[in-house]
């Protein structure tokens, strides 16, 4: 995949959350929240804080949904993103 977000937007890569409780109680498909978590695998020229492989929290309703290749990103603007984890 070839992608070059522009402006200040990065293409991110949501982080699946956990299926199942701690209890162990399995969470079915429909019952669960998107993730607000994800890994940035493009960054714009014009975006500096953010870069490759970074793990960040963003947004429930931020963001445009994208696929390629059968895999689901998200392209979000940086003013979207809360911050980096790690």
């Amino acid at each position: 995949m070839n992608f070059q977000p522009l402006g200040k937007r990065v293409l991110v890569k949501r982080v699946e959350e956990a299926t199942t409780t701690m209890s162990g109680i399995i969470i079915p498909d429909n019952a669960q929240e998107k993730p607000s978590r994800g890994e940035v695998v493009a960054v714009s020229k014009e975006v500096t804080e953010l870069e490759n492989g970074n793990q960040v929290l963003f947004g429930k309703y931020s963001g445009n949904e994208v696929s390629f290749d059968g895999d689901k990103y998200m392209v979000l603007d940086t003013d979207d993103i809360f911050g980096i984890i790690g």
